[in-house]
């Protein structure tokens, strides 16, 4: 790859400060570029570096005033963190161009029922079951299991490994990583009155939207009945406990090792950070963000806020709490100063 910084800028519309006839030859971070690379800043914990790099270009906001001499060419944008994902999506199609999967390899299992669009590759020792339905310019990579009456869309790639079970249905341009379990049994079961338990059939599917991305290893499980609901636009990172019959809602992103139980419906364009507990039956408004580690145990009903802790509490009234919690060994101390006095009083 070689540019020059103005061809960069017209790609993402941004606007040169600076020499626009440097050569750009890679991408990197801003603390570690070289005279060649082209770098973003988004962060402004990062900004010291913008004065020391050695990118040969530099991708900011366009509010971003520089509060001492920077060398590198400035590609001022509306948002900086958004202009270089873009660009990360053009170089990656430049890199990866000469290795585009295509055709059908050998050794691996296709049902005669099964109908496969244009432009499918399908790698070694995958299995496509029954009546499955596989769109165009769609990638099945090696090992991957797609059960029977299973749908998926156009320009859908499914890593290696991947395991759908039957009946699900996947839609376009949707990826699913190396390891993901979609379809497989929700946790039900009936306890009995000798202290037992038995299975209750998850009849149900897991129904996937539009553009929606599944991290390594994530497990979506089928619904009891009707179906687990992924809706477009969701982006779930690796690690991921989807329950039976749960609902995430449209552009929800969700990070890893986060469980939802049962039941739970998330709303739209709602920030789910690593590590965060859902209990079962619970409700999510609407662009709510939620910390690390959190619990959430009630539902939430009121749009755009931003909750941490176990159980969640809006960020504000959290803050003060621990401001509390972090005195209490001073106040113990206090106390029980206090408690002597009396102690003391009360014999005289």
């Amino acid at each position: 790859m070689e540019f020059t910084v103005q061809q960069v800028a017209a790609l993402l519309n941004g606007e040169i400060e600076g020499d626009s006839q440097r050569l750009i030859k890679g991408l990197a971070k801003i603390q570690e570029a070289s005279p060649t690379d082209i770098v973003f800043l988004a962060n402004m914990l990062y900004e010291p570096y913008a004065y020391t790099t050695q990118a040969a270009a530099i991708i900011v906001n366009k509010d971003f005033v520089p509060r001492k001499k920077i060398n590198a060419t400035l590609i001022r944008v509306e948002d900086a963190y958004v202009a270089f994902s873009k660009l990360l999506g053009e170089y990656n199609k430049l890199t990866q161009s000469s290795e585009v999967k295509a055709g059908i390899e050998q050794p691996c299992y296709i049902a005669a029922s099964a109908s496969i669009g244009e432009n499918v590759y399908i790698g070694a020792f995958a299995y496509i079951g029954q009546n499955v339905k596989i769109g165009d310019n769609t990638k099945v990579y090696p090992h991957v299991y797609i059960g029977d009456n299973t749908t998926i869309g156009n320009n859908t790639t499914i890593y290696a490994g991947v395991k759908i079970y039957h009946n699900c249905v996947i839609g376009n341009n949707c990826t699913i990583h190396a390891g993901a379990v979609i379809g497989s049994d929700g946790f039900g079961f009936a306890p009995q009155a000798d202290g037992t338990y038995i299975a209750v059939p998850q009849v149900g599917n897991v129904v996937i939207e539009d553009n929606v991305d599944i991290g390594a290893n994530t497990t979506i499980d089928r619904a009891t009945m009707g179906e687990t609901l992924i809706q477009c636009g969701v982006k779930l990172d690796n690690l991921i406990q989807v329950a039976h019959n749960v609902k995430i809602g449209k552009n929800t992103v969700i990070a890893a090792l986060t469980g939802i139980s049962g039941s739970t419906e998330i709303g739209n364009n709602c920030v789910i950070a690593g590590q965060v507990g859902f209990a079962g039956h619970l409700k999510v408004a609407n662009r709510t963000t939620i910390g690390a580690q959190a619990g959430v145990i009630k539902s939430i009903k009121e749009e755009n806020q931003t909750l941490i802790g176990s159980p969640v509490l809006d960020i504000k009234d959290f803050m003060r709490s621990f401001a509390i919690f972090k005195r209490l060994p001073e106040i113990a101390k206090r106390l029980d100063a206090l408690e002597k006095i009396i102690a003391n009083n009360s014999k005289q």
